[in-house]
């Protein structure tokens, strides 16, 4: 194992399914999903520099070649919220490799532009998180946990359960959040969208405080290709709050996907 080795958690047996994170957290937050899809082997990963992965130099290009040597030659790719950021990128990439994708809470262009009407997280937000990353890491990576889950009503538990899960690993390397934090402000892949030809699955919370449900409606639509499930009482982590209506509807679609 080299020491730029990604730190890949494999869970169960069957189709693989590449799993990635969001900024601030690790692959434990795919815990309640660990043996929940069946027929299916989850491999979470661990993003550069977050949990247990080393950091690596680059941009989003850069973090997608990395996952792609170190997973299977042919994979669904599932990524949360930044994740799917990542997933999406590697989907127009190498779409040779990527059998199908989904998207969870996730935005193919983070940043609101508010001259083309495009709802996204406001510039200022994401300057105070890039603040505060550089004064109290720890109260930082904190205080984003609370807004994973904001409007769930199960969101106090939701918020314990998380940052319980997170801070068992390591804290985020500093500058792995910088990039993920530039990810966010300047990756825009909208006009790209089109380009996928892979079976897409997009899951929406519709109480999301961070990817508004107003993205949603403004995505490529192709109903041969792509499908949407909006989750109405779910938030930013629809996999954490509302598992069994978020497990059933991937499921359905999976039954769906040929070998």
């Amino acid at each position: 194992m080299s020491q730029q080795s990604l730190h890949i958690e494999t869970i169960g047996q069957g189709r693989p399914i590449v799993l990635l994170h969001g900024w601030g957290v690790n692959s434990a937050v795919f815990t309640p999903l660990h043996h929940a899809l069946k027929d299916h082997q989850l491999l979470c990963i661990d993003l550069p520099g977050f949990g247990d992965s080393p950091a690596i130099e680059g941009d989003l290009d850069a973090w997608v070649d990395h996952i792609m040597a170190q997973v299977p030659e042919r994979a669904i790719w599932a990524g949360w919220s930044l994740g799917g950021l990542v997933a999406t990128r590697a989907a127009l990439r190498y779409p040779e490799r990527i059998d199908a994708l989904l998207t969870i809470a996730s935005s193919p262009c983070f940043m609101a532009r508010d001259d083309e009407g495009w709802p996204g997280i406001p510039p200022q937000i994401l300057g105070q998180f890039g603040d505060q990353l550089e004064k109290d890491l720890g109260k930082m990576i904190e205080r984003f946990l609370a807004i994973q889950a904001m409007g769930s009503e199960t969101a106090k538990q939701d918020i314990k359960r998380l940052r319980d899960l997170v801070m068992a690993k390591p804290l985020p390397d500093a500058g792995a959040l910088r990039t993920g934090l530039q990810m966010l402000k300047q990756v825009d892949l909208r006009r790209e969208l089109t380009e996928i030809k892979a079976p897409w699955l997009r899951v929406w919370g519709r109480l999301d405080g961070l990817v508004s449900r107003r993205v949603q409606p403004l995505m490529p639509v192709c109903e041969s290709r792509y499908q949407d499930i909006m989750l109405p009482k779910a938030s930013h982590a629809p996999f954490f709050s509302h598992r069994d209506a978020f497990v059933q509807g991937v499921e359905a679609w999976l039954k769906t996907l040929k070998e």
